[in-house]
């Protein structure tokens, strides 16, 4: 069974974490694929908008604990915590934010664990108010360690981010909006991703990526924002996406062509 599927439909990619009878928990193996699933969107200069979301209704009950406490995964595991570099488990969720492509978030049912670590390296996460969420690590005796450090800063008070983190507590996706986590509460998540998808398919591709990588500068590397904001605009000035961004502004039906930079 693929453990993800992906849909690509007008330049808008659905990643569906795809294991419903394990409520979308993720495996080792579900990791490595999404690191693989983000590289291939990467090189798809078609690829304008990415949703991330879940089967059956359910974004994910967070990191599959059979594989955690399997033996043989042991020495994988100790390997990725040593080595140099991301480990996978950041890799896995952190080089979504990498992208140069807006990502977005579509969340329901259960957001546990590795699911909200996953839901945090979006760019905008649309929950439904009912949507059971827990920084829930701690419960096993664990410390999150994908990527939330840095995919959380920013987003609340870190006396708030301990006492979430350190309780383990479930909240529903109201609170979450509440406190900052969450962008928009919706009854569909995964239609109001579309919508905002959709508005988006009318910028140009180039424009999303520049302005991603500098909005990530200015929140995590803000002595490099000033300099990107540079680089970039001079990069789109001289690309044909800026022109042709213009002209669509009087002429609704001109079409972009794929993203021209990394």
């Amino acid at each position: 069974m693929t453990l993800i599927r992906t849909d690509i439909q007008n330049g808008i990619a659905t990643v569906s974490l795809n294991r419903p009878e394990k409520r979308n928990a993720m495996s080792f193996a579900l990791l490595k694929e999404l690191v693989k699933t983000a590289h291939q969107l990467k090189k798809n200069r078609h690829v304008r908008c990415i949703i991330l979301t879940g089967e059956a209704q359910v974004f994910s009950a967070g990191i599959d604990l059979s594989d955690l406490n399997n033996p043989k995964n042991k020495a994988f595991a100790a390997w990725e915590l040593l080595k140099p570099g991301q480990s996978l488990f950041q890799k896995a969720f952190l080089v979504w934010q990498e992208l140069p492509i807006p990502v977005i978030a579509a969340i329901e049912g259960y957001c546990f664990g590795a699911g909200m670590q996953l839901a945090l390296a979006a760019d905008i996460r649309i929950a439904h108010a009912n949507t059971q969420i827990s920084i829930m690590e701690s419960r096993w005796g664990l410390v999150p360690d994908m990527g939330l450090s840095k995919s959380l800063k920013g987003l609340i008070g870190l006396d708030l981010a301990k006492e979430l983190t350190l309780t383990a507590r479930i909240f529903d996706g109201e609170y979450a909006k509440n406190i900052g986590l969450i962008t928009h509460l919706s009854d569909h998540p995964l239609k109001h991703a579309q919508q905002i998808s959709e508005e988006m398919l009318q910028r140009s591709p180039d424009a999303l990526a520049a302005a991603k990588q500098v909005l990530n500068a200015m929140e995590h590397h803000p002595q490099k924002s000033l300099r990107l904001e540079k680089i970039w605009q001079l990069k789109l000035l001289l690309g044909k996406n800026s022109q042709l961004a213009r002209k669509k502004d009087k002429h609704p039906d001109t079409q972009f062509l794929p993203r021209q930079f990394k």
